[in-house]
């Protein structure tokens, strides 16, 4: 009967790190709300009450461009959208791997109108 213990204790332990990573992960949203803000892109980012367990993040990349990211305990998830038309749309990691280029934008200062999402958005639209 003990490895049944430790095994629910593993699982105890597994739920903690998860809530606590989500935790973490809506605080660095903030921060980077914050500082696209002042890098010259309208971002936004919510949370639900004060425990830090989901947030609803925003950011505008010109032109009808927008990213929405959204984080809590069921999941995470990172949509692209141009003209209120889903262009991408991750989950987990790679949700998680996406926000780095929007960190790179504030990093490397690059401008809205420089934006790395743009040359992006610019091959997709002639693909199409």
């Amino acid at each position: 009967m003990v490895t049944g213990v430790r095994r629910e204790n593993v699982f105890i332990r597994l739920a903690q790190q998860h809530r606590q990573f989500v935790c973490d992960l809506v605080m660095n949203l903030q921060a980077l709300a914050i500082v696209l803000e002042e890098g010259g892109y309208p971002a936004s980012c919510y949370t639900c009450g004060n425990k830090m367990n989901s947030a609803s993040f925003m950011v505008s990349l010109g032109d009808n461009h927008l990213i929405r990211f959204l984080v809590s305990d069921y999941g995470i998830t990172w949509t692209e959208m141009r003209d209120d038309r889903e262009l991408m749309k991750l989950e987990g990691a790679e949700a998680i791997n996406q926000l780095q280029d929007l960190a790179d934008l504030v990093k490397y200062q690059i401008k809205p109108s420089q934006s790395v999402y743009q040359d992006r958005e610019n091959k997709l639209h002639t693909l199409n």
